[in-house]
């Protein structure tokens, strides 16, 4: 079997905006946010994993992980995410 790279969003409930990274192990990852291990984040939590996708290049990853931070990519996570973000309010 193949190996992914993951591109996820995590939401954070202090400041209630995305973040959005990529990864060879969401699940150590994930648990890197959450114990507060990286940088960018540990002041964001607590944090809430809303969303992945799987890709089979670390380039595609990477690609993914930039559209999700542009405009156009925010634009598609609002959307794609409209019934959480209705649900959690």
């Amino acid at each position: 079997m193949e190996k992914f790279y993951y591109t996820y969003v995590l939401f954070s409930e202090k400041d209630n905006k995305n973040y959005a990274g990529y990864t060879k192990n969401l699940k150590l990852r994930f648990e890197q946010h959450q114990k507060g291990l990286v940088e960018s984040t540990k002041n964001r939590r607590p944090l809430k994993l809303v969303y992945f996708e799987a890709c089979l290049s670390q380039a595609d990853a990477l690609k993914r992980e930039k559209y999700f931070k542009t405009h156009y990519g925010r634009i598609f996570l609002k959307n794609r995410l409209a019934k959480w973000y209705a649900e959690k309010e």
